[in-house]
């Protein structure tokens, strides 16, 4: 019994374009930003990213009533809260669960310095200034 080879770079060749063609259907490292609408009237948008962090260490925002948007781009549950120094202001509470989530709501703030800030106990660098003006 005899066995046909192929010449090595003709079998290499096939190697790569098989190693190509399967890891195009593997879709990837599974990194992608999962799916959510951001409303169009939102003043303030907040993400939990990967490594327990927001998506910027500074927001801003206008004065008033305030429309904030929170979206979970991380695996783990985050709540956000609005502090000025270390007491939280007003009753907003925003919470996801896990990544793809959303939360919105509405908080009213005067101009000055507060920051947004994750409840869930280890996640105490989840802390970014935000201005309000």
């Amino acid at each position: 019994m005899s066995i046909a080879r192929l010449p090595r770079s003709r079998s290499l060749a096939g190697v790569i374009a098989g190693s190509a063609l399967l890891l195009s259907a593997c879709g990837g490292s599974g990194t992608t930003t999962p799916e959510y609408s951001i409303p169009t009237d939102a003043d303030l948008v907040v993400k939990a990213v990967p490594t327990i962090r927001w998506d910027a260490d500074a927001y801003t925002a206008p004065a008033g009533e305030i429309s904030v948007f929170l979206a979970n781009d991380d695996n783990v549950k985050h709540v956000l809260v609005v502090r000025q120094g270390d007491k939280v202001v007003g009753d907003l509470e925003l919470v996801v669960n896990k990544r793809g989530d959303s939360d919105q709501g509405t908080i009213t703030l005067e101009a000055g310095e507060y920051s947004v800030y994750c409840t869930i106990p280890g996640h105490g660098n989840m802390n970014s200034a935000l201005t309000v003006s």
